[in-house]
This record gives C-alpha cells, structure tokens and sequence, in this order.
C-alpha cells in the first residue's frame, strides 16, 4: 500500500525550513526565516511559537534542549518546550549553515559561512575544537552514532571526515559540485550516518544517493532511480538503519530499502516546490518533511507494501503453518512470508527495530495479540529461542462475524463556512481577511474580543470590541461591519451591524433570528447586508438596519460572497417546492428575480404536532391563503365535505412583535402582493387600479409611520433610506415632518434628494418634445406644409434623425477653431448686451424656424420648455436681427432658455445700434425686397411644398442625401408612399458611417453658405452706408420707419423670413 500524503500547512513564511521530532514523539518541530520555532501537536492544530531571532538557517533538538544557529552569528540553547534562553554555545564571524547535536545530546557541531566547524560541549561551553580545512562554506554536519568521527560537507566541493579527537581529516573526498557560497550551491548536501552501527554514510551526489564504508571511506553502491529529475537535496535514515529517503530539488521523494536496493516509495510535491528537511519518526513509519515556501507536510505508512519494515521477528514454523492454514485460499495469504526478516539477522551491528503497522486492516486485529507476542525488539537470543519451541501455538482470538454490507453511504454535505475565515475552533483565528481589512477574534482564557483593522487607514480607525455574544461569522466592507453568532437555548441567533460610514450618531444595529434559525453566512453588499440562515433563507438588510427582501435557497448554504450589488450563494442543491411537509408556504417574488419567498407557515397555526393544513388555494387579492385543516392526518378526508379555512399571511421578518418590525412586515408583504399589478399591466391584462392605487398609498403610509419612528429614534440615515422608497409628494410631507421634529440635517438631506429627484423627472419631461418643434427646427419648413398628419413612427424617427445630425454638427462645430466675430456666422455674439431679452431667443433652445407662425398669436407669451420651441420669434419682435440660429445650438443648456414676452416698439440708441452685429444687417434695401416678396401668394395646402421647396433654404444633410438617394429607393420599392420613403431613408442614413455623415452635413452646410454668399458681398457697402444714415436719424423717425416696415399679414410674416435667413 503506498503511502499516505497529509495536506501540507503554512508554517513559516518563504525560505529554509528544518524539522524534527521531540523526544516523545509526540510533536513536531520547525524553524524557519521569520525567526520562529514552533511546536506542532498536530497537523490540525494551531502551533506554538517561540521566537529565538530574526532568522533561524537550522535547530537541533535533544534532551529538553534546543540549540539554533541564527542570524547573530551565534550558537544557542533554549530550553524546550518553553523556550527560555539557555546560553550561548559559540560564535562565528558570519552566521552557522547547520548546527546538529549527537547521539547523547552531549555536544554540538556547527559549520558557518567562515570555513570552519566547531564542535562544542554543551555542558561546558569552553570545550570548544575547530576542525579547518574547508576552502569555502560549510554546507551540513553530521556526527558519527559513536561520537567517533565527523562529517562535513562544503562549497568548496568536497566531503571531509574528521576524527574529533584528534581534530584531524580522516579522508577529503571530491564529489560535490563547487560554487561561491551556499545561495549558489545546487544542493545543501546534508549528510545522513546509518543509525546505531555507522557504518554507512550517505552522501546526497547529483541525482543520486552515495553510500560509503566506515574506515575504507570507499563508495560501497550508489541509490538511484530514474523518478529523479534534479539534484537530490538532503537523506535520512530510519530509526532501524535498513531505509533511506532522499528529498529533491524539484519536490521528489524517494525510500529506498538500502539492503535489496530496490525503490519502495515515490511521492511529487504538489507544487514541485524543493525538499529542504526530512525526519523518521522514532517509533511509526511516518516521514515528516518541509520545502523552501515554509510549508510543512507528513507522510504516513511509508514501506507498507511487498516490502515490510525490519523489526517484526520472524514466528515459529509451526505458528506459520497455523497462520497459512488460517488464510488458505485469501489473496493475502502471504502475509507472514520470508520478507519479514528480522533486522538483527540481516546486520548483527543493529540492535534498533523499526515496525510499521500491517497493510491489511481487516487481518490488523486477528493477529495483533501474536504480533503483540513476537514483536518484541529488546528480546534476547535465549528468550527468542523459547517463544520458538513452544507448542501451544499462537493465542488466536475468536473470529468476529464481519456486518452485512448495506452499501456506501452518502457523504456527508460540506458545512457552511465565511469566505476568508479560518476554522472557527481555533482560539485564535481570523473572522475575515479580504481587500478591505482584517478581522481578528481572540478566544482564550485571557482574552475574548475582536479586531478589527483596516488596510487603508483612511477609511477608518482600528476597532477593539468586546466578543461578549460569541460572534464566530464576520465581514468587512468600506460602509461597515457585519458580525454573526449562532443562537443558544436561552439566545437566539442574533445579526449585529457597525455602520462607521453613517453620517448620524447611531452607529450600529442588532437583529435577532426567529427562534430555532441560526445564522450560518453573511456579507457585505454596497449599501445591503445579506446573511443565509439554517432556515434555508436568506435575509437581506440595507446597511442601516431595515428588512428588504427574503427568499429562499434550495439546500444548505455553503458560502456567500458580495461586490457592489452583486450576490453569489453556494448552496447544495434540493429539491423545489412551493409548499413543502414543514407548512411553509412560498411565493414567487417578481421584484426579485424570480425567487420564492416565504409567506406564511401552516404549524404555526396547527394546535396539535400531528395537525397539518392542506393548501387549496392563495389569492393576492384579497390576501387569502385558503386551506383545509386536517387534523392528525396530513390530507383531508374525502366525506364530510371538509371546511376551508382562510390563513393570514405572514412573511417571516425579524422582531415582529415590536413596531418597527411590524411596519416592515407590512410594508414587505404589500409589496410581495401587488408586483402581480405591474406584471398584468406590462402584458397587456386588465386590473384594478383602484386596488393598486390603495395598495400604493397603503405603502407610502407605511413608510411615513417607520419614517416617523425612526425619527424618533434618532436613526437619521434610516430616514433617508426610507425616503428613498417615498413617492415625491409623501417625500415633501416626510421633509416637513424632519423641520418640525427639529431635524434640521435630515430636513437638509431630504431636500437635497428631493431636488435631484425633481430634476431628474424635468429632465425626463424636457425630453419628451413636440415633434413638430423638432421637424420645424430642422428643416425650417413652414406650418402649413406640415398641416397634414403623418404616422407617428415616421415622425418619432425623423425627429431622432433630426438629433444625429445635430450631434454631427456639434462635433463639427467643436473640431473648428474658434474665429472672430462674423455677422454671417452661426456663432452667437459675444456682445449680447445690446440686444433686448424679448427679443431674441437663446440658442439653448435650439434651432428656431424664423417664419414659424405661432397658433395663439393673441399677445401672449410664450413659455419655456416646447412651447417656447415651437413660438414664432417674429411674432413677439418689432425687429429681427440678421442671424439665423447656429446649426449646432440646439444641444445647449435648456436650464437658460429666455421666455420670450411681446415689447412695445421703440426705437434704438446709437449705442445699441453699435454694439449689436444683429443690427447692422437691417438695411432699406432689404426692406423694399421683403415688400415685393409679400406679393407672393403661400398657400396652406401640403400640395404647395415643392413651391416652398424651391426657395432657397438650409438643408439639414439627411435632407440632401435623401433628394440624392430618393429615385434609387423608389426604384427598389415602387409603391412607397412619402412618408415610408422618408422612413426607408432614415434607416439607411442611420446605417452610414459617421465620416460620410459628416461629409453630407458639410456639403448641406457648404450650399447654404455658398448660395449667399455673393448676396452678402453685395448687401455689405449698402448696409455700412444705412447704418451711418440710421445713426443720424431722429429716434422718433426710426420709430416710425419700423412701423411701416413690419409685415402687416401672417403670409408677409413669412415671407419676411427669406431676407434674414443665414445658415
């Protein structure tokens, strides 16, 4: 069987790592880089540490004593297991590579980076001898079992052996490979003598494992194999002297049995990481072994498999006959064969045993009472002898009758368990450990509290709190801390929250579980608390304390975990249902996911244990859960007619015997049982509404009430929240509430929201515009060619046209430079004093038909918003100025849009006159051309539009790729109508790339511009000369002359428009 490999543990951090077996046996011994020993009990348990340095490179451990060679650059003892300094045994000029004790803990030897070794007595510290002759640092020491010679290996690239005595080198062998010092060195070569005898030394050489004879110093064979990939790193023995194992650079583990030479054990590290210690136990066939990541691992019945480790002595032929007859015919009947040959006979030197326990467990207990007989390692010759010639044989207890095979049985389901926690049963362990903080419990005899600290100390100070609740479950998150402990028979499960993010005074909150639910997991969201209970259930809070949601898991929680507003849960899987044999009644829970939510539980209701409710039926509305009781059964009878009973609903929140928990139940269930509502209204189904809108007032009533008692309790940011799920004008009545309850942060608070929120909803309104205002902006046509009524998706998608284009614009208008000021340019004046605020529109409110005449004309003005959009500029002016709206400014601000009110004419001053670029464009010429342009008659029928059509005009750039485009369309579909040509020609345009948008918008733009531009040469020394005429002028005359310049009809209105117009 091969050997068993225990999962390793974390025992120092990164770096040489040693271990070692006490005197008992009974713990295990480590050093490592941070300067610590600890004492293993178990692999399963917390170690002791006992701090000796900053850094420890190797320890011994003898009689109570413990010696380590540290960065100091000294030698010392420290008693075990406490760990008090014991003295200092020597010193080095640079600190010691390997420190060993002997046979008898007597003495020390240490080989250090300087090229000596010292070998010191412990009791007596100035018996000190130096062995010299190494030409480069020490890599490991060994003692000979007889206190005889010495064993040192080194950088320099040999193996020396000295006589201790003499303090002279015995033999100088060259096997090793040579390098500067030992962070270069391939191997750390430490030296293994064969236990009791020393006969053999075993010498770690490339690959391979080197043994050589005591006194020759010949190499007697060589252990190999070819599992071997790198350089072997360090050897040891086992206590009986007949099995060696090797430990690899690149994590390979190989036992040999050093007698056949044959390969018993082949193990890989589970990460490859480099085999720096080995150690046998003393008394069981168990290898203890660590890497260079300070890990520690534990190898159990290692040769327990064809081959058996020596020490068992062999029974008599008669008692093996009796064993063979016994197991005739079994598989194992080879059981006690010549392979267990005792070890005394193989080597007479060894007179150690070494016994693992037999591979077959079911045969383990037949023959534990003749191994208990035979197996005994101090007997002498004489007395093994007698055991031979006795005739009674082996003591053989009855055979037990082995139990009926009733199959596997299930495994059991992983426990639930806090992501980032260590075990719970540790005293000393960690509640969490993630990218915000660590949280540390302490549970001793000295101690019982918790810590917790923050990565970032800005986010917050660390915390100290007493653990007087026993929480074992914990989080951490940026807003606060969550902790958890399970119920007792006197305390229930109880939910505790430290909110240090809360901007009130009222810091933390506790919740108490339903009796018999305990909490089993919990975490932290962005602003909500989520913890899963033994009731299948997971209950979410919001950060400040107020029950949200419920629903219901399908197994055992495993584990939980949170991000923003994200929630993972690992669950074991179970069966659905709706409702299941406890009573519990769930349902589904639109608003959620489609989750199950519990809403009422039948044994509550139940006067006997044996009384259950057969559920026939459940009504939202009403809320009705409509059963039939059977008593002692669980299914009703069929004759009487059995009774239907109606059953409460109830949803199973925290502390619903107080107020507060009360209203959340409420509120929670109104909400469960009206999402049907929104369900039936988005498919198309008739309701209620005036159920809905009882149901809805009923919650904001609710909320008002817990509004109200949170407020009373000085819980502030629970008021927000709860104003958070108020309706505007319940928000209003909750502000006033706070100014009157002297609440004047929170009043301050509610304001704030309820004006973003008012904001937001103006937003949402202001976006919801006429589209004729839009259309009118964008292709400044007139009423009367837009008189007919046009499908509204033609209209929705010209208007979302309209806005691509004036995004092209835009983007346009922002890559230009900005130039100086130009009284043809779309650019508004930046000399905007001189014109009169009723008198021009801001270009916030976008593109503005110039001719657009309004339906109510009666003097009255015109508002903001789309009403403002869709006024006729001309109709509310004595004057308009001589700038067409800019392309591009429809986009702007809607915050700033003027209102635009009728003022009574009056005439301008000089100074107005100078300081508007709109001014300078009125000429008389002008005027005589709009007076000839009255003439021409406009008619409102759609018929006329291709005459409108034909007067000069800017086209918007979806407008001159639809008149390009148009024939190819109606060629592809013949029997178009207009307004589906113009619907075809949208989705195309939208399907363009924005270059080619672009481009058709500057050549809609580059026609408009181009067309006017030899007018303008010749307006412009007409219009210098009238306006140094119209600065001498009496104001009264300009007055005049204004009057008799304004349109007198809508159609000379109009047509007016024409002479102003500039893209």
């Amino acid at each position: 069987m091969p050997a068993v490999k225990k999962p390793m543990r974390y025992g120092h951090p990164e770096g040489h790592t040693e271990v070692c077996f006490d005197d008992g046996s009974s713990c295990l011994v480590t050093c490592g880089s941070d300067g610590d020993i600890r004492i293993w009990e178990s692999l399963d348990d917390d170690p002791k540490s006992i701090n000796v340095g900053e850094k420890v490179y190797s320890f011994s451990l003898k009689k109570g004593k413990v010696v380590t060679a540290s960065s100091n650059n000294a030698i010392e003892l420290h008693t075990y297991p406490d760990g008090d300094p014991d003295g200092i045994l020597t010193r080095f000029t640079t600190h010691a590579n390997h420190v060993v004790f002997n046979e008898d803990g007597t003495k020390v030897a240490a080989g250090s980076g300087d090229f000596l070794v010292k070998v010191v007595d412990v009791e007596d510290s100035s018996q000190q001898q130096t062995l010299r002759g190494h030409d480069a640092p020490v890599l490991s020491v060994a003692f000979d079992p007889k206190d005889v010679y010495l064993a040192s290996a080194s950088c320099d690239g040999s193996v020396r052996i000295w006589n201790i005595a003499l303090q002279s080198c015995e033999a100088d062998l060259n096997l090793l490979q040579k390098s500067s010092d030992i962070v270069h060195a391939k191997s750390i070569c430490r030296l293994a003598w064969q236990p009791k005898s020393g006969r053999l030394l075993a010498i770690p050489v490339d690959k391979a494992v080197h043994l050589y004879e005591r006194d020759t110093w010949k190499s007697s064979f060589s252990l190999s194999d070819d599992f071997i990939t790198q350089p072997v790193n360090v050897v040891a023995w086992s206590p009986c002297g007949q099995y060696l194992v090797a430990g690899c650079v690149g994590g390979f583990i190989v036992v040999w049995k050093v007698a056949t030479k044959t390969c018993l054990e082949r193990i890989k590290h589970e990460k490859g990481y480099t085999i720096c210690a080995l150690v046998w136990h003393p008394r069981l066939p168990h290898i203890a072994y660590t890497d260079n990541e300070g890990n520690l691992g534990l190898l159990e019945n290692v040769c327990q498999g064809g081959e058996k480790a020596a020490g068992t002595k062999v029974p008599s032929t008669a008692a093996a006959k009796d064993y063979d007859a016994l197991f005739d015919g079994e598989e194992d009947e080879d059981f006690l064969n010549g392979d267990m040959l005792d070890h005394q006979g193989a080597d007479v030197d060894d007179d150690d045993s070494f016994a693992p326990v037999s591979g077959r467990a079911r045969n383990r207990t037949i023959l534990d009472d003749d191994d208990n007989s035979l197996d005994i390692p101090s007997l002498k010759p004489s007395d093994a002898e007698k055991v031979e010639g006795e005739d009674d044989g082996p003591h053989v207890p009855p055979v037990v009758p082995l139990r009926p095979y009733d199959g596997p049985m299930p495994t059991p389901p992983q426990k639930a368990f806090q992501a980032g926690s260590t075990p719970s049963h540790l005293m000393h362990r960690f509640m969490m450990w993630n990218s915000i903080g660590v949280i540390r419990g302490y549970n001793d005899e000295q101690d019982h509290a918790i810590d917790v600290e923050f990565h970032d100390t800005s986010v917050h100070h660390a915390l100290h709190l007493t653990n007087t609740l026993n929480h074992t479950i914990a989080d951490l998150s940026l807003e606060a801390v969550v902790l958890a402990c399970e119920g007792t028979e006197e305390l229930a499960s109880k939910l505790q929250c430290l909110h240090f993010s809360s901007w009130d005074t009222s810091k933390d909150w506790m919740v108490d579980m339903p009796k018999g639910e305990d909490l089993q997991a919990v975490c932290l969201g962005q602003g909500w608390v989520a913890c899963a209970t033994s009731a299948l259930l997971i209950r979410i809070f919001s950060v400040g304390g107020i029950q949200k949601e419920i629903l219901s898991l399908l197994g055992p929680v495993v584990c939980m975990a949170a991000h923003g507003e994200q929630l993972i849960v690992i669950y074991h899987r179970g069966s659905p249902c709706y409702v299941d044999s406890e009573g519990v009644v769930r349902m589904l829970n639109r608003s959620l996911g489609d989750t199950w939510t519990p809403v009422c539980n039948t044994r509550e209701h139940c006067k006997g244990k044996s009384d259950h409710f057969w559920v026939v039926g459940i009504h939202e509305n009403p809320q009705q859960l409509r059963c039939i009781p059977c008593k002692g059964s669980r299914f009703p009878a069929t004759l009487p007619r059995p009774a239907v009973a109606i059953l409460p609903f109830l949803l199973p929140y925290c502390q619903t015997a107080t107020e507060k928990g009360q209203m959340e139940e409420q509120y929670g269930r109104s909400i469960l049982f009206t999402n049907h509502f929104d369900y039936l209204s988005r498919n198309g189904y008739e309701h209620d509404e005036n159920a809905k809108a009882d149901a809805e007032k009923e919650q904001q009533e609710l909320l008002m009430k817990m509004f109200a008692l949170s407020c009373k309790l000085e819980r502030e940011f629970r008021c927000v929240e709860l104003a958070g799920l108020m309706a505007q004008n319940v928000m209003n009545l909750a502000i006033k509430y706070a100014s009157r309850s002297k609440r004047l942060i929170l009043a301050q608070r509610l304001s704030e929201m309820a004006l973003e929120r008012a904001a937001e909803l103006q937003e949402d309104t202001e976006e919801e515009e006429d589209f004729r205002s839009g259309l009118n902006a964008g292709y400044s046509r007139t009423t009367t060619e837009w008189g007919g009524a046009q499908p509204k998706q033609v209209v929705q998608e010209e208007e979302e046209m309209e806005r691509d284009d004036d995004d092209v614009e835009e983007q346009e208008e922002d890559e230009q430079p900005r130039k100086a000021a130009n009284p043809f340019s779309s650019v508004a004046s930046p000399e905007p004093a001189a014109i009169k605020p009723g008198a021009i529109v801001s270009s916030s409110q976008g593109r503005v038909n110039p001719f657009k005449v309004s339906a109510g004309k009666k003097n009255s003005a015109v508002s903001s918003g789309a009403s403002s959009r869709s006024a006729n500029i001309l109709d509310n002016m004595n004057k308009l100025p001589r700038k067409a709206p800019a392309a591009g400014n429809q986009t702007a601000s809607k915050s700033d849009s003027f209102v635009i009110k009728p003022l009574a004419p009056k005439a301008k001053t000089k100074q107005q006159s100078q300081a508007s670029i709109f001014q300078s464009l009125q000429t008389k010429p002008k005027v005589a051309k709009l007076e000839e342009k009255e003439k021409t008659p406009v008619t409102s029928h759609p018929s006329s539009a291709p005459d409108a059509a034909s007067i000069k005009r800017p086209k918007t750039g979806f407008q001159l790729w639809l008149d390009e485009n148009r024939p190819s369309i109606l060629s592809e579909n013949t029997d178009l109508e207009e307004s589906e040509v113009i619907k075809e020609g949208m989705s195309r345009f939208r399907s363009l790339t924005n270059d080619e948008r672009v481009l058709w918008t500057e050549k809609a733009k580059g026609d408009s511009v181009g067309g006017n531009a030899a007018d303008s040469k010749k307006r412009k020394q007409p219009e210098q000369e009238n306006h140094q005429s119209n600065e001498n002028e009496d104001p009264d005359e300009a007055s005049r002359a204004t009057k008799k310049s304004k349109p007198s009809n809508t159609s000379t209105n109009k047509l007016s428009a024409f002479a102003f117009k500039k893209d």
